[in-house]
């Protein structure tokens, strides 16, 4: 008997089979993040110039020298592992969604596969954009508004790249970094903002689940305001401008979702409606 084309591919397998096939997965998932991770240990150094970038441009803005501080005589080596681990997964991540793929694709229908991909695809697209937008435009506005609370700067006739403060009676306020402290903020934003950025993706996926409508989400507007405002202020330094962007691109994403799903219920009523399934609702 032939199979039917929405029938799933391969056939039910013992227990004990799915859980060799998981551990295979996994072990290719390990491999490949150790393998990226010990490639991004030999290459630190260019990726901290890399991602110091926004604080040293805003320094540069202010005639001071960039340049952040060690506070521990092991900070060095843990901001290198810290890099490794963090580059380690963004480069391995392709082959950890793929082995993701492989081992739930057996038990998916065809039509569910062909729906699930292009959502597989779209969320690493989405989290480049959103980390894109973190580092080339919030970070360098965070930091300019940050850098602003320095007293000064004036320059000492013998050193002109120390920056003192306007008036020598005064105690002076002067940036100085430390390394981890830096890392560790610009990635939690880098990251904040590449999930930020799968919101259109998820809510989509949902609608394509049925778990939510373009109608439940158009009318939960006045929440989402809310909750977008309430993020851009937590995530964004206090300043207005950063607030507005940082609002006006999640409101808008939030509002795709709704397009998005609003086409996805089209096209599964126009389908509903071929086959003579589909049933007004009452009001």
């Amino acid at each position: 008997m032939a199979q039917r084309p929405d029938e799933i591919d391969d056939s039910s397998a013992p227990l004990i089979e799915h859980l060799a096939e998981l551990r295979t997965r996994l072990i290719w998932s390990v491999l490949a993040f150790v393998v990226a991770a010990i490639l991004c240990y030999f290459i630190w150094q260019p990726v901290f110039n890399f991602l110091t970038q926004p604080i040293c441009g805003a320094l540069a803005k202010r005639g001071q020298e960039c340049g952040l501080i060690m506070l521990k005589v092991q900070e060095g080596f843990f901001l290198a592992m810290q890099i490794a681990m963090f580059g380690g997964f963004i480069l391995a991540f392709p082959v950890i969604a793929y082995q993701l793929w492989r081992f739930i694709a057996p038990g998916l229908y065809r039509s569910e596969k062909q729906a699930f991909l292009p959502f597989l695809i779209a969320s690493p697209i989405m989290f480049v954009l959103g980390a894109s937008f973190a580092y080339f435009i919030i970070l360098p506005w965070a930091f300019d508004f940050f850098l602003g609370f320095q007293s000064g700067p004036l320059r000492l006739p013998d050193d002109p790249k120390v920056p003192v403060p306007a008036d020598p009676k005064m105690a002076g306020i002067v940036f100085q970094g430390s390394i981890s402290e830096y890392l560790s903020l610009t990635t939690k934003f880098i990251l904040a903002f590449g999930l930020s950025f799968q919101l259109p993706v998820a809510l989509t996926l949902m609608g394509k689940a049925g778990l939510v409508s373009a109608a439940g989400l158009g009318a939960m507007r006045r929440y989402a305001v809310v909750t977008i405002l309430v993020l851009a202020a937590m995530v964004t330094p206090p300043d207005v401008v950063s607030q507005i962007v940082l609002f006006t691109v999640i409101y808008g994403l939030y509002e795709v979702a709704i397009q998005l799903v609003k086409r996805i219920e089209k096209k599964r009523e126009a389908e509903l409606r071929a086959e003579g399934l589909w049933v007004e609702d009452e009001d």
